[in-house]
């Protein structure tokens, strides 16, 4: 927060004490007042962000939880910028059944933050860079947000980030457990994916809940076995590792085949000795309808970099016709009138 002031809240503890905190302070201490210990509360500047949003950080942070308890399938769509959440706030359709359904989640995607600054999805983005990002997501969206840890780096580091989040209002982390310089999951074994030892990953995963200062807050442990090629079993045994000895909360299977064999097989077998952990997958290259994921057991749907593919050709195409036609006339009617992208913002501003 560079020079900005820093504010400091005790509340007394024990069997004497009868002090609560006040209404300013559970406003000012959104980052969670507990009996008995001093908290960094957010400044009042840096908190206005998210009380322009409509819902304080740990509102919004029990959110995902809540979500779950409905068990039905937590739609979750990649948001890469403040305007990007606008268009996942505002997106709705009607479905073959007559119901009407809108997203319930955002994922903050690594791979989405990379090529937002055009770098590559090696850990360039730092950690710093990435929470700006998510800063301006929280300023504009009321949904609750899940965080693409890529590895986490070391756990003393990842203790941190983990604080960093929580403070924010970020419902949840995910963090994969491959090592060395890392690479995208969906090369596949066409680049080197070395796996993390288990005991190595089960205490990063630790330390991110010893990190953590609410209940609300959850931690994701991303399996990789089947992108490496390790198979099934491999990924059954670490899926059991990080839940039971490591304390994560849940896990994400995640694959690179065309199609979603692998997924369903690993969720028949995890199911029957884990029914209620929850799972994440992420049909990115396999096609499969949330209904029959659902039905094998996977409680959060991610649609994980679909909003910055879209937005390349798109683009392109208006940048190429702009050069063609040498004027701005035609491509006018392909694009978002200038008013109507100005009052989107100015209501989702006023609004929230």
């Amino acid at each position: 927060f560079g020079s900005r002031p820093r504010v400091f809240l005790f509340i007394p503890s024990g069997p004497g004490s009868r002090a609560a905190p006040s209404e300013a302070m559970r406003r000012l201490g959104n980052a969670g007042v507990q009996r008995g210990k001093a908290i960094h509360a957010q400044p009042v500047l840096g908190q206005a962000r998210f009380v322009a949003a409509g819902i304080t950080p740990n509102e919004r942070l029990a959110t995902l939880r809540k979500l779950l308890d409905r068990r039905s399938m937590v739609k979750t769509i990649e948001v890469h910028s403040g305007f990007s959440a606008l268009i996942a706030d505002r997106a709705k359709a009607r479905r073959s059944d007559g119901s009407e359904v809108v997203y319930d989640a955002l994922w903050s995607s690594s791979l989405s933050s990379s090529a937002i600054k055009g770098k590559p999805d090696i850990e360039t983005v730092d950690t710093t860079q990435r929470l700006q990002i998510v800063e301006d997501v929280l300023e504009v969206s009321n949904k609750p947000v899940i965080y693409d840890g890529d590895t986490g780096g070391l756990k003393e580091v990842f203790h941190f980030t983990v604080r960093s989040l929580e403070r924010l209002g970020v419902s949840a982390v995910v963090i994969e457990d491959k090592r060395g310089l890392k690479q995208n999951s969906l090369f596949g074994n066409d680049r080197l994916q070395l796996l993390e030892d288990i005991d190595v990953f089960c205490e990063k995963l630790q330390e991110g809940k010893r990190a953590q200062v609410t209940e609300d807050f959850m931690v994701f442990a991303r399996i990789e076995a089947l992108i490496a090629g390790a198979g099934e079993e491999e990924a059954l045994k670490r899926a059991r590792a990080y839940v039971k000895e490591g304390g994560a909360d849940g896990i994400m299977i995640h694959s690179k085949e065309k199609k979603p064999d692998e997924i369903l097989s690993f969720m028949k077998r995890y199911r029957a000795e884990a029914p209620d952990v929850p799972v994440i997958a992420v049909p990115t290259t396999y096609d499969i309808s949330e209904a029959d994921l659902h039905a094998a057991g996977i409680n959060i749907c991610i649609y994980a970099n679909q909003l910055i593919r879209a937005a390349y050709p798109a683009m392109l195409d208006i940048a190429n016709q702009l050069l063609a036609d040498g004027s701005s006339g035609k491509v006018d009617k392909k694009i978002m009138p200038t008013r109507e992208m100005i009052t989107l913002i100015d209501h989702a501003s006023s609004h929230k």
